[in-house]
């Protein structure tokens, strides 16, 4: 089939949006389907214009300010109409469709085609974390409006399925996502890696996300004078200086990727992660992969991910003490550690990307099948219409 990927963001900027698209276009390509992918332009000029057989549409962008490698795409529906029209998808894929992705789902509802949205970013909560609490209901009805104008939404979460359910919007449908049990495996885990984050032999506590507010990383603070533990921090984004201010005594490696990042998530002892606002959290299910058992806090994703007593610990939201005592609970207990550890692994096993990718794609097959081209999708799910 013809498929264009309308992409939020995309390389070179790597985060969880460009992770799913990217194990997408290997498994499409593997196909032999057509694929386009529609993203903002990039100051890097050796960025390819083909990615794993697709052929990549930059549109031109401005940096978001105050997150300058995030670039938000300019220009309006009609842009988007032409080039998808020039295409002639199948079916339009928004993934965590917002800016670029509301002016996607109206061109695409204009032209006939069907769209499958889907909700990864809780945008409209991070608002109050960004000093802006009055944009979020803006943000929310922005939402609104893309995913009652698309086809059909696909959510990694129970927790997604029922915020979203519970606005009113109603074609939705739970697909979670991959992992690379091969690459993620604690096989990697290296005493020479361990040695260099933690020379004194201590545990190690790590965080792998983006260095961003909504990610609440200076909640570890809380755990920063346990002793015989070393906090180590992987990762990167424009909170990394403030951060480490924060956590003078934590280890901070920047960005890694491929196997040095599997090899330093299989080298930890446990797993945290603080974000209130994921609406699954890959690297939770990385870290389970690896070996390693998670504390995260008691909100969306993780919820599904994370089962209390057996694979880690879910902490109420806010509540740091409870953070520190799950913490300490695991670090001060290597049995139970290793059990948790254990049942972590077990527990994604199965939930390889080719079988997730399949999944999508019998979404986009039934979405093909049963939209209507001369009159849209079949059923209106609310009152509510799009804006301008």
């Amino acid at each position: 089939m013809r498929i264009a990927i309308v992409a939020e963001s995309f390389l070179p900027l790597m985060n969880g949006v460009t992770h799913s698209i990217l194990r997408v276009l290997e498994h499409l390509q593997e196909r032999g389907d057509e694929v386009m992918v529609i993203a903002p332009s990039t100051s890097d000029t050796d960025v390819s214009s083909v990615e794993k057989g697709a052929y990549v549409h930059r549109l031109p962008s401005v940096p978001l300010a105050g997150y300058t490698n995030v670039r938000v795409a300019l220009g309006g529906v009609n842009r988007v109409k032409r080039i998808l029209a020039d295409f002639s998808p199948d079916v339009v894929h928004l993934a965590s469709p917002f800016v670029l992705g509301w002016r996607a789902v109206q061109a695409a509802h204009q032209l006939g085609i069907p769209t499958v949205a889907i909700y990864q970013t809780e945008v409209p909560s991070y608002a109050a974390r960004y000093g802006v609490p009055f944009l979020e209901n803006w943000a929310w009805n922005r939402v609104d409006n893309i995913h009652l104008l698309a086809t059909r939404t696909l959510v990694p979460s129970t927790f997604a399925l029922n915020q979203l359910r519970g606005r009113g919007i109603l074609r939705v449908d739970m697909w979670r996502r991959g992992v690379d049990t091969a690459r993620f495996n604690p096989a990697k885990r290296s005493t020479a890696w361990r040695s260099s984050v933690a020379s004194d032999g201590h545990r190690i506590i790590g965080y792998v996300g983006r260095l961003a507010v909504e990610k609440q990383v200076e909640d570890l603070a809380v755990l920063a004078d346990l002793p015989n533990t070393k906090l180590v921090i992987v990762g990167d984004g424009p909170q990394r200086a403030a951060l480490e201010a924060q956590l003078p005594d934590a280890v901070f490696t920047g960005f890694l990727g491929g196997d040095a990042l599997a090899e330093a998530v299989a080298g930890f002892d446990l797993f945290v992660h603080p974000g209130e606002f994921e609406t699954f959290c890959q690297t939770i299910q990385e870290a389970m992969a690896s070996g390693v058992p998670v504390v995260a806090t008691g909100r969306g994703g993780p919820l599904d991910l994370v089962e209390n007593s057996r694979t880690g610990w879910l902490y109420e939201p806010g509540n740091l003490s409870q953070l520190r005592a799950y913490v300490q609970d695991l670090m001060g207990d290597d049995a139970k550690r290793r059990a948790f550890a254990t049942a972590a692994t077990a527990s994604v096993q199965g939930r390889t990307w080719p079988v997730l990718s399949a999944d999508l794609v019998r979404h986009y097959t039934e979405v093909i099948a049963s939209f209507s081209r001369e009159n849209g999708p079949t059923e209106l799910t609310s009152s509510k219409g799009p804006t301008s």
